[in-house]
């Protein structure tokens, strides 16, 4: 996890950026609408994607506190964010519906298949593009359907809708990792 000067979690605010302190989801003290903060993500994900194809196929470790460090490749960023944006938009659905959600048994950035080790071409990146693209229009078409209280509706010890949004942000991690390739 990144910090800022004053030791306190640090994120950056996608599209933009700044670094700041971590804010309180719910609270949209930053002024974006969930619906922004995820389609800025997929944005910034793709723009490092774009980079991708010049990937000399080593692996990239990430170091994770009292954990093996994780190894990270681009289809593995890929793979990762378009999990973690299916899994909360199927949290989201369910929860409007009034079902209960799908329990989690991704494995997650613990795994890396074959696949994740393959080249990443320009065909990958298309095909990433539209898949990507796509589930962020889903994600802005659904959070811009939402009212302010129901983005903001407690649910139990579940995250609000508007936390989820932001979480989901959250998975830029992933493409950040790889970062963007020069060589």
């Amino acid at each position: 996890m990144a910090f800022n000067d004053e030791r306190q979690p640090a994120r950056t605010i996608v599209g933009t950026g700044m670094v700041g302190v971590m804010v309180d989801p719910a609270s949209d003290a930053d002024g974006c609408h969930p619906a922004d903060v995820v389609t800025a993500m997929v944005d910034h994900v793709l723009g490092l994607a774009e980079t991708w194809p010049r990937w000399n196929l080593q692996a990239i470790e990430v170091p994770v506190e009292g954990e093996p460090p994780r190894v990270y490749t681009p289809h593995k960023a890929v793979r990762r964010v378009t999990d973690h944006l299916i899994d909360h938009l199927a949290e989201i659905e369910a929860r409007l519906a009034g079902r209960p959600t799908e329990p989690d048994r991704w494995h997650g950035s613990m795994v890396t298949t074959a696949s994740d080790l393959a080249p990443f071409t320009h065909d990958d990146l298309d095909e990433a593009k539209s898949r990507l693209r796509r589930l962020a229009l889903i994600w802005e078409v659904r959070l811009r359907s939402l009212t302010d209280q129901q983005l903001d509706e407690p649910a139990g010890e579940n995250w609000t809708l508007r936390h989820v949004a932001f979480h989901v942000a959250e998975s830029a991690f992933y493409a950040d990792s790889v970062g963007a390739l020069t060589t």
